[in-house]
């Protein structure tokens, strides 16, 4: 078995897992956008995110000699370690409940300022569960502070969003009053799409697309996704991402509980679970509840997203390789945050929580978010995404070892 046991490697893990983490939310709302189910999107997600906890169990899990205090995966699957192991699956149940509802959060309040609240949550709440857990070998004078830094985006977040929407109801509103026949146009962009959309998708077709952040652009995007936002409270969207902030808070304490049994759980002479096989039982239960939940909501769908069937989702190939894309960067991602935190501590771990930094580059560039916003809400964005430089560099600052 592979452990990393230096703070340089678990600092590398670290940063690669932000990346991936920061991406895949990217590529799953760029297939809302496109009208593509989330229930469809999510149940091709959940596979490749179970298949990439497999990977990683079956070579890093695998790697070398197996010894009595740190077995290979495959030694642990018949050791007697259920304590830890229903600690691992409960951390999945949560990932999974949280990752749906932020699936749907995203089409309300936005790529970005769904990120950074659900974050910045997980860091004030999971960071100081994991700083506890780990017998505080983190450093509390540069820790806290770097939680204080995520607190305070939260607060820069919900401003960011409170702007925006009033900026959005602006465009609108002015759009609106400019054009007598408004609801008439609407319509006739709602058939013109229907007319073409097969042929852009073949690229058959040269059209000439809105600019972001025009009230056009707004328009043309609600007739696409399959998520319909415009008269709905964005309240909705906000209890989604707090309710998803609350989920990824627990997820990690879960890990450190099962992979280093602080509560004494496990009989005597039975090894703790190493950090591979935690992982995957957890992606395994985060796979089941993933399936059981869109399966259902295939023909009982959620905010008025349109019923399908399972027969549907089967012949829907059109975004398929995304979805199977993001589940892998998503899979890929947990378990390199999972390799670091087991060396230099889960607190210092969730450092990648600073996630949003990611997100928001590809909110901004592939979907033309804030574009043409008002000067306030650029100087909040600003400010926002300046706390969460300083809190990943100061979370980072204070990664320990583990002994």
């Amino acid at each position: 078995m592979y452990l990393v046991e230096s703070k340089g490697g678990a600092i590398a893990c670290m940063l690669l897992a932000l990346f991936f983490l920061g991406t895949w939310p990217a590529i799953i709302t760029l297939l809302e956008r496109r009208g593509r189910l989330p229930q469809h999107t999510y149940l091709d997600y959940t596979m490749t995110n179970l298949l990439a906890a497999v990977i990683i169990a079956l070579t890093f899990g695998q790697i070398g000699d197996s010894t009595v205090e740190r077995p290979n995966f495959f030694a642990q699957l018949s050791q007697d370690n259920w304590p830890s192991i229903l600690f691992a699956m409960a951390g999945g149940v949560v990932l999974s409940l949280g990752n749906l509802s932020t699936q749907y959060a995203w089409a309300f309040v936005g790529l970005s300022v769904v990120q950074v609240i659900s974050s910045s949550m997980t860091v004030v709440i999971g960071t100081t569960l994991n700083y506890f857990l780990d017998d505080r070998i983190n450093r509390a004078e540069i820790l806290f502070p770097g939680v204080g830094c995520f607190l305070l985006a939260v607060c820069l977040a919900s401003a960011v969003h409170s702007s925006n929407s009033a900026d959005n109801k602006a465009k609108l509103s002015s759009w609106s009053n400019d054009n007598e026949t408004g609801r008439e146009y609407a319509s006739f962009l709602h058939i013109h799409w229907l007319n073409i959309s097969k042929d852009l998708e073949n690229g058959n077709v040269p059209v000439r697309k809105a600019k972001a952040g025009t009230a056009t652009f707004l328009i043309e995007l609600e007739e696409r996704r399959s998520i319909k936002v415009f008269g709905k409270s964005t309240f909705i969207g906000l209890s989604l991402t707090f309710f998803a902030g609350v989920c990824f808070s627990l997820f990690s304490p879960a890990i450190n509980l099962a992979t280093n049994d602080q509560w004494h759980t496990l009989k005597e002479g039975v090894p703790k679970l190493v950090v591979y096989t935690a992982f995957f039982y957890f992606s395994l239960s985060c796979f089941v509840i993933a399936l059981i939940l869109n399966i259902s909501f295939l023909y009982h769908p959620a905010l008025g997203v349109p019923k399908s069937s399972f027969k549907a989702y089967l012949k829907d190939w059109n975004g398929r390789g995304w979805a199977f894309l993001a589940g892998l960067l998503c899979g890929f991602g947990n378990g390199l945050q999972f390799m670091g935190g087991q060396a230099a501590g889960y607190a210092a771990a969730d450092a990648v929580q600073a996630l949003p930094l990611v997100s928001t580059f590809w909110g901004v560039i592939l979907f033309g978010e804030y574009r043409r916003s008002s000067r306030r809400t650029y100087i909040l964005l600003f400010s926002m995404l300046f706390m969460f430089i300083a809190a990943v560099g100061v979370l980072m600052a204070s990664a320990g070892h583990r002994k």
